[in-house]
């Protein structure tokens, strides 16, 4: 099951950092759909997953909406 989170109508830093709580609930391989209405966030999600590690793995527009899919980094076994 995804978890989802509709972050429609809050603006930049909101989306970001409410999505970096989100993903701090996950447990590694589970995936959560972000929902979000602000441009910016197209640009702020991917920096974000780019920081934290974990992997974007699909984004579309509907409507006026940014839909992101993201996966909960795995840690790796060394």
């Amino acid at each position: 099951m995804t978890t989802q989170i509709d972050l429609s109508g809050l603006k930049c830093p909101l989306p970001a950092l409410k999505t970096r709580k989100a993903l701090r609930d996950l447990a590694p391989g589970e995936q959560i759909r972000v929902i979000c209405t602000d441009p910016l966030s197209a640009i702020d999600i991917p920096s974000l997953l780019s920081d934290t590690g974990d992997r974007l793995l699909e984004t579309k527009k509907q409507g006026g909406r940014i839909v992101f899919v993201i996966e909960k980094r795995v840690a790796n076994c060394a």
